[in-house]
């Protein structure tokens, strides 16, 4: 997937957490249907030009120029949303008096439910590269079950997986 929803350098994306890069990769989704939606909806209308032998009118310039505008409204706003989110989730993802966030040693209570699976997923794909080794050390972590709710056997199941 290409993305280009957002303007980092190849440092500050390779600086992103897995909070941070699920969040650019749902607008990059977002993003890439808002253009296929207004493509598809540019083709309909020049199919139905053509049909009724209207093909080289101004109708299908207003149209496209309509259908353009949304879209890039569309996509602004998705841009700001994300821009913010990015922001937040780096202020959140600082720390707090204990020290900096990181699981498991000061876990991000904060983090929805979702959030926490893709840092507990993350911290464990990061540990080993032994699929056994790594199922066998969340199998024994108790925070795991606590901080995950009912994500723990989602992971479970994911990184049984890979066995």
């Amino acid at each position: 997937m290409t993305i280009d929803i957002v303007d980092l350098t190849d440092e500050e994306y390779s600086n992103l957490n897995a909070v941070q890069m699920a969040m650019v990769r749902t607008a990059q989704v977002k993003k890439n249907e808002i253009v296929a939606e207004a493509e598809e909806e540019k083709a309909s209308i020049q199919r139905e030009l053509v049909a009724n032998n209207f093909a080289r009118s101004y109708v299908q310039v207003m149209a496209n120029a309509r259908i353009n505008a949304a879209q890039l409204a569309a996509i602004n706003a998705l841009k700001e949303d994300l821009d913010y989110q990015l922001a937040y989730e780096s202020l959140g993802s600082e720390g707090n008096e204990i020290g900096p966030y990181q699981y498991p040693s000061n876990p991000n209570y904060n983090l929805t439910p979702s959030q926490r699976f893709l840092v507990v997923r993350a911290y464990y794909m990061s540990v080993t590269d032994d699929p056994d080794a790594r199922l066998q050390a969340y199998t024994v972590d108790s925070l795991a079950r606590t901080y995950l709710g009912e994500y723990y056997a989602t992971l479970y199941d994911l990184l049984a997986s890979y066995c």
